[in-house]
């Protein structure tokens, strides 16, 4: 189904998506059409599939970033703390930061300078994203993703756009009681989403969502 939500532009994409029952709510439907995918894909951008922004990376289907952004909903909300690692395109992060304004921060976090900048400078092609960048809505980072940004924690809800060789245990600290982490996890030689709910009481439940396939969460360096 996901290949039939394609469009013609950023809104006919969205439309398509919501239609196809992948973007239930109203508040991620709102957020993504207020965020033009062209300026984060450099090909191809109202096509619901992944499209290379060089450096071995990747900016996900639309219909993936909708499914991140509905599980996350319930801790995206206005003046939540939001960590995304993996930000790539800095596509994502930008959705996010629409649904934690006013008052609310996401921090987007890259193993490797020109992925940091490439998201800066694409958030900064749209007026919303600048003031956003300007009023600390958005912030980039260059850092090791596997253990997270505590500069900034405790988060509300931590998305992972890559895949984890485990669950790693710093990311969970790093997350507030309640809180939610979505992460593709490798698993031999699959891939599985994991949401992984922090509860008040600090206890932690983890719950196996579906097969993805994602390019590999890492801190090494890459030409």
């Amino acid at each position: 189904m996901a290949w039939r939500s394609s469009g013609a532009s950023n809104e006919a994409l969205i439309e398509n998506l919501s239609r196809h029952g992948l973007i239930p709510s109203d508040r991620v439907k709102k957020a993504m059409l207020g965020v033009d995918r062209a300026h984060y894909a450099p090909a191809a951008p109202y096509q619901d599939s992944p499209q290379s922004i060089g450096h071995r990376a990747t900016i996900s289907a639309p219909h993936m970033h909708a499914s991140a952004c509905e599980s996350l909903l319930p801790y995206l909300k206005p003046g939540s703390r939001v960590l995304d690692i993996g930000s790539g395109s800095g596509y994502l992060t930008h959705v996010m930061a629409e649904l934690v304004k006013p008052g609310g921060t996401v921090v987007g976090v890259e193993h490797i300078q020109p992925l940091v900048d490439i998201g800066t400078n694409n958030t900064r092609k749209s007026g919303e994203g600048r003031e956003l960048m300007d009023n600390g809505g958005i912030k980039y980072v260059k850092a090791d993703g596997r253990l997270g940004y505590p500069q900034g924690a405790p988060y509300d809800a931590i998305h992972v756009g890559a895949a984890a060789s485990d669950f790693h245990q710093a990311l969970i600290d790093q997350l507030k009681a309640p809180g939610r982490l979505f992460i593709p996890v490798e698993e031999a030689y699959m891939q599985h989403i994991y949401v992984i709910d922090k509860k008040e009481d600090g206890s932690v439940e983890r719950k196996k969502e579906y097969g993805v396939q994602y390019v590999p969460l890492t801190d090494a360096p890459v030409d």
